[in-house]
């Protein structure tokens, strides 16, 4: 079975505090779920397109599981800490 990806690119981070607190609460959540990080912000350089200032892809089990655990409770409730002081964009992607 195909594992299931979300990939994050954030285009605004507003307030870091809300950020952190959304990133403590989630992760716990992501990894209950199965997900394990591969990407969480770090170094990086654009070489075309548009630049983010932050790139998080998480990898889980599959893609059943990566949706499951973006439309769980207790993922919306994390969040709702981050989402008005943050823009970015989220999918989910089955690999291959």
């Amino acid at each position: 079975m195909p594992k299931g990806y979300w990939l994050a690119t954030y285009n605004k981070i507003e307030n870091k505090d809300n950020l952190v607190n959304y990133a403590t609460k989630a992760t716990e959540t992501i990894k209950s779920c199965g997900g394990k990080p591969l990407v969480r912000g770090g170094k990086y350089k654009c070489l075309e397109g548009n630049d983010f200032p932050r790139t998080v892809i998480w990898e889980f089990p599959s893609y059943e599981a990566a949706n499951k655990c973006y439309n769980s409770k207790e993922y919306q409730d994390a969040w709702n800490l981050a989402k008005s002081s943050t823009e970015r964009n989220l999918q989910i992607v089955e690999g291959v």
